[in-house]
């Protein structure tokens, strides 16, 4: 019995078997061109007055005063002067006054002009990036997976690339 089992087993070891595999072979091709676009960002800050000490009398305070007439919308409010004194001669006195002026109001805006920004508003905080210039920015693609880029000018990019794969079932 064990003399037919090894006959068995060396007959069927040389049968030859037919192979199945599923061959998936796939190409892909791109680029991505980008130009950075313009911006401009501006927070407009308002007027401020403070005023604090000790041993120290107001005979007025100061603080901040509105625009009037025609520039009542646009302009920022203007600080008018306190007067103080020191209450008792030759004791120990702190004295600290500020004032922020703020900004008018800007009646023009912010203006793109070919992705420059040729005039910045004029307010307290303004954050400003230029814009890209495409210039000579390009990408070409063949069907051979070739990928040619062409650099552009400030403010661009170019991204390209070929993926082959392979794939054996």
């Amino acid at each position: 019995m064990k003399r037919v089992l090894f006959a068995v087993a060396i007959v069927g070891s040389t049968i030859a078997l037919p192979a199945k595999a599923d061959l998936i072979h796939r190409m892909t091709t791109s680029t991505q061109l980008s130009v950075d676009a313009a911006a401009s960002q501006a927070t407009r800050i308002g007027s401020t007055y403070a005023v604090s000490g000790n041993n120290i009398t107001a005979t007025t305070f100061g603080g901040l005063t509105g625009a009037t007439g025609d520039n009542a919308l646009t302009a920022p409010a203007t600080m008018t002067d306190g007067t103080y004194a020191m209450t008792t001669a030759g004791s120990a006195h702190s004295f600290s006054e500020s004032f922020t002026m703020g900004d008018s109001v800007n009646t023009t805006g912010t203006t793109v002009t070919s992705g420059v920004v040729p005039a910045l508003p004029a307010f307290g905080s303004v954050t400003t990036s230029s814009g890209g210039v495409a210039g000579t920015l390009a990408g070409t693609l063949t069907t051979a997976g070739a990928v040619t880029l062409t650099a552009g000018g400030a403010g661009t990019s170019a991204t390209g690339q070929f993926v082959s794969e392979v794939t054996v079932k």
